[in-house]
């Protein structure tokens, strides 16, 4: 089926939380643009089917991929610009007029964005999660120069493979670890989202002056965010990183930049 209406999407499973829709239809008004953006539900078993189907329809401009397609989705695209190397997920699929999609990653410029004023070289960062959005957290802070990156999570071999593809110093503990000291924590898991088993963890072991920087965006203030917070310890939420890679794929799709100056009022409509 085709439209005549320009449009792009997110894709997942699950993505009722998805609030990519809102951004992109925020900006397309505020720019006056003719188009659309929604959530599409795809299932893994779907995905091949999905992604020939939208091929074949000139007015989708591409979509955004989220869990858990960022990695398989590698395989039926082209990937000119080496993400597969550099990052070993993608995030966003880009249409082009022939036809042909072609892959990339606008995860890691979003998440550095909120933190790129703040020097990490040679800095302990601790992860939780090795999953797609964990590849370009890993990718965007061996760019900003991190010393060592810990990584928590339930595939040890996962992990170190992950360590491994982006030659960054590190090491890997199971999920039922003491949080060891470190300049930034980052939750690139989906635990703590909404409809997924919550995030318990004992920030102790961080000192004062540690970021703690949550990527799960639904709930905005997670359990994570809010133990932090008690501890007086700085905080970045997930809708930084949204927005940020947000911007980034709303250029590929429509080819023109979105109006940040009006990033206030679109945190406020996401936060509502």
């Amino acid at each position: 089926m085709t439209t005549s209406v320009p449009f792009a999407e997110v894709i997942g499973d699950p993505i009722a939380q998805s609030k990519s829709p809102l951004i992109h239809k925020f900006w397309l008004e505020r720019l006056a643009i003719k188009a659309d953006y929604r959530a599409h539900h795809v299932a893994s078993a779907e995905l091949a089917d999905y992604v020939e189907q939208r091929r074949a329809d000139p007015a989708w401009r591409g979509c955004n991929v989220t869990l858990p397609h960022k990695i398989d989705i590698m395989d039926l695209v082209s990937d000119p610009g080496g993400v597969r190397d550099k990052i070993g997920a993608m995030n966003t699929i880009v249409r082009q007029e022939d036809g042909s999609l072609i892959g990339t990653n606008t995860d890691a410029a979003g998440f550095l964005a909120p933190i790129a004023d703040s020097d990490w070289s040679g800095k302990h960062a601790v992860m939780i999660g090795a999953g797609g959005a964990a590849r370009a957290v890993v990718f965007a802070l061996k760019q900003a120069g991190i010393g060592q990156i810990t990584i928590i999570a339930r595939s040890g071999l996962k992990a170190t493979g992950l360590l491994m593809q982006a030659s960054v110093k590190g090491s890997v503990l199971p999920m039922d670890a003491i949080l060891p000291k470190a300049d930034l924590l980052i939750n690139a898991s989906p635990l703590g989202m909404t409809g997924k088993p919550p995030l318990e963890v004992d920030l102790d072991p961080l000192p004062a002056d540690a970021l703690v920087y949550d990527l799960v965006y639904a709930p905005l203030k997670t359990s994570l965010l809010r133990a932090a917070l008690k501890r007086d310890l700085a905080v970045v939420d997930g809708l930084d990183m949204l927005i940020g890679q947000a911007a980034l794929a709303f250029e590929l799709f429509f080819g023109t930049t979105p109006p940040m100056e009006h990033d206030a009022e679109l945190r406020k409509l996401l936060t509502a």
